[in-house]
């Protein structure tokens, strides 16, 4: 067929060309390799250990870069496959961690000579299922599978924060524990609180150096505040060392056996200092009615405080399942209203439903609670656990759009929970990236930005001399490609 609309033409090129549209992505293989990623994944996972063709860090390195490319189901490593330039840069990565003697056994796992480099979307499906315990499909009411072999992930994750804080060591580790729901229309998905089905998977993230601490999938009917304490003794288990931690939550946080322990000094970081907001029961509301002493909230904006239209109170409140013995200090409960200005209902009309606690104090207000065993200001203090709603709930933004979160590729447990792991890993090595080598100027910068200014830059493959070359553009994109490798190359290794 004639192209006749501008005056150009497509032709399609029959031989391998060596070119490639993500030349920037072998960044991401150069900081797999000075933390020694791959290892970590062959040390941790054996799933494929005693399988044929690819193993573990293959199908685990296949899908990471599969994320931080823009795919987001199994069917776009067609993609990866498909980029000439790409597959001979990470044909070369295979080979440079590998000695001749595992090089040999590698080829031995494969019947016959594999033409592919990125698994095919077939292989990475069955590896995936690999993860799937079929003997824990169901069960009455909200409970949490376990899957097999996924603990490995989580010490892979552990590693990567340890090069984080060995190269950008921080003394202090603020984690913020929120879930996030995933609305899918798999078969095997089931309802959640707001009406819809999906997945609730469970996030602690830690603020200072912004990586996923740890993450548990969870069916779409488990509550976020189900066995918190156990997520929050796993989180711990995966930080490096620092010298205090401290907790934000929302009100699924709110469970006593949580806030004793936080307050015990019973965790291996001593007592874990925390802010958490609290439900405004009946009880809370007659302790809030009786509080006299309010005090103007002020809002930080650019580092000045400014008024707002919410003031603060401490509290005399002790609820009866706290469980206090004579030696426990008692918890600071701290309340927060703000005025409604909208118009009070009519003689004879319905009052107006709020999806938050309204109190009458001769006004009406908007009223929220907060618990906390820290010593600190009521203001800054409220300002502080704020700070929770902005990152960490951007994080979840970032997870299911600007990575492959938010589109589950199975209708088995197993499965997703694999897929997601691989995509919290895939979202803390870019921000390791960001924070450890790439300008300042990336650091608030989401994927989209990186992919156009970054990732996706051209460029042609050429070998000569036995060297493998990657010959980009003179531009802007390319200085910054340059600077990075020579950043991640001075770094300490893990």
């Amino acid at each position: 067929m004639t192209q006749r609309i501008l005056p150009f033409q497509y032709e399609v090129e029959d031989k391998p060309s060596g070119m490639t549209a993500m030349g920037g992505l072998p960044l991401y293989l150069d900081m797999m390799q000075q933390m020694r990623l791959r290892d970590s994944i062959a040390e941790n996972l054996k799933t494929r250990e005693d399988s044929q063709g690819y193993t573990d860090v293959q199908m685990v390195t296949a899908l990471m870069l599969l994320n931080l490319a823009g795919g987001d189901c199994v069917e776009d490593l067609r993609v990866l496959e498909g980029d000439d330039g790409f597959c001979r840069l990470l044909m070369k990565a295979d080979d440079f961690s590998l000695n001749r003697k595992e090089r040999r056994e590698r080829c031995r796992r494969w019947r016959k000579e594999s033409k592919r480099t990125v698994p095919s979307p077939s292989s990475v499906f069955r590896y995936l299922n690999g993860y799937h315990d079929v003997s824990q499909e169901r069960q009455m009411g909200a409970w949490i599978p376990e899957p097999k072999d996924l603990n490995g992930f989580s010490r892979i994750n552990k590693d990567m924060l340890g090069f984080l804080q060995k190269n950008r060591p921080v003394p202090t580790a603020t984690l913020d524990m929120d879930a996030t729901l995933i609305e899918s229309d798999k078969q095997e998905a089931l309802f959640c609180y707001k009406g819809f089905k999906g997945y609730q998977p469970l996030n602690m993230w830690w603020s200072e150096q912004d990586v996923v601490v740890h993450t548990e999938f969870r069916d779409g009917n488990v509550p976020a505040s189900f066995e918190l304490l156990r997520f929050l003794k796993e989180s711990i288990e995966n930080l490096p060392s620092v010298e205090k931690v401290y907790l934000r939550s929302d009100t699924a946080g709110y469970e006593h056996k949580l806030l004793k322990y936080c307050n015990s000094g019973k965790s291996r970081f001593g007592r874990i200092e925390f802010a958490i907001s609290c439900d405004v029961t009946p009880s809370f509301r007659s302790s809030v009615m009786e509080t006299t002493k309010w005090n103007m909230l002020y809002k930080e904006f650019e580092g000045k405080l400014y008024p707002s239209n919410q003031e603060w109170a401490e509290v005399c409140f002790i609820p009866n399942k706290a469980g206090f013995s004579k030696k426990d200090e008692p918890y600071r409960y701290i309340a927060i209203r703000e005025v409604l200005y909208d118009q009070m209902p009519l003689p004879g009309l319905e009052e107006k439903d709020y999806p938050f606690p309204v109190m009458d104090m001769g006004k009406r207000y908007k009223v929220f609670g907060m618990v906390t065993n820290m010593v600190m200001e009521g203001g800054e203090l409220i300002r502080w656990q704020r700070k929770r709603c902005g990152k960490s709930e951007e994080a979840h933004s970032i997870m299911k759009t600007d990575f492959a979160g938010g589109r589950m590729p199975s209708d088995r447990f197993g499965a997703n929970a694999a897929w997601w792991w691989i995509m919290i890993l895939s979202l803390n090595l870019n921000s390791i990236l960001k924070s450890l080598v790439l300008d300042k100027s990336y650091k608030t910068k989401r994927m989209k930005a990186i992919r156009f200014s970054l990732i996706n830059i051209p460029a042609r493959i050429i070998e000569h001399a036995r060297k493998l070359i990657v010959r980009l553009s003179n531009s802007f994109s390319s200085e910054i490609i340059l600077r990075a490798r020579e950043t991640i190359a001075m770094l300490q290794p893990a």
